[in-house]
């Protein structure tokens, strides 16, 4: 992936901080996006004092125009995107017999149709290139579902249906498509969580331990990779065998 350009949604914190790093050190130039500019500039010179190239932009998954700006403006400054991770996600949680309209709109706007959106503005490029990669990170809870997560739950669902549909569609293009699907990560949107609760997923995962971000970025990479190349339409599992 040396000298590839890489764009990272949500890469402000947790698994998309860590997904933009991965990709540094391989080798990558690396876009980093989000909405909140402060913690990307960190990640951004994170980046760069240990050699890498990254830039920053702003970006909004729940408004199409935003999408389409940024997508424009990294073209612009940068040049042509060939991996693009979409990992932004938001959460808002409650039972469905309790959800607000609202908050199942939001969610799936973000998390899925942001997504979608995010892969149409790169499938030209990758195509003239004949060359891509676009991993999508979707999660366990997608394959099991979740009490008061309905909404979440769908969307990463949804995630590994677009993966599997856009992976037989860009095959011919030499465009891989891929999911990560985690389990349980150490991150910020986990540590709101009940110490009961931590403390019985902890008891389900045969591994024992948590994971960190790392675990799913060095996924990330890979699938990013050359060593990936008839690797597509697959999710891979990074879950401490907490689903099999």
């Amino acid at each position: 992936m040396t000298g590839k350009i890489a764009f990272v949604t949500g890469a402000s914190r947790g698994i998309g901080k860590a997904c933009a790093v991965a990709l540094a050190h391989g080798g990558a130039r690396v876009v980093v996006a989000a909405r909140g500019l402060d913690r990307l500039e960190e990640v951004a010179a994170e980046i760069r004092s240990s050699g890498g190239e990254a830039h920053v932009v702003s970006l909004d998954l729940s408004a199409p125009e935003s999408i389409k700006e940024t997508f424009a403006k990294a073209a612009r400054d940068v040049g042509s995107i060939g991996i693009l991770v979409n990992n932004a996600a938001i959460t808002r949680d409650n039972l469905a017999l309790r959800m607000k309209v609202d908050d199942w709109d939001s969610v799936l706007q973000t998390n899925l149709t942001g997504a979608f959106l995010c892969i149409q503005q790169v499938l030209q490029g990758m195509m003239r290139e004949r060359w891509g990669r676009i991993v999508n990170i979707s999660s366990i809870v997608g394959a099991t579902g979740n009490a008061g997560q309905a909404n979440y739950a769908a969307s990463k669902a949804g995630l590994i249906g677009l993966t599997k549909t856009l992976a037989q569609e860009m095959a011919s293009r030499n465009i891989t498509v891929n999911a990560v699907a985690p389990g349980f990560i150490d991150t910020d949107m986990t540590s709101a969580l009940s110490d009961e609760l931590k403390t019985n997923m902890l008891a389900a995962i045969p591994l024992k331990r948590f994971g960190k971000p790392e675990d799913v970025a060095g996924a990330v990479r890979f699938l990013a990779s050359d060593e990936a190349a008839y690797i597509t339409g697959q999710v891979l599992n990074v879950n401490g065998g907490m689903y099999m």
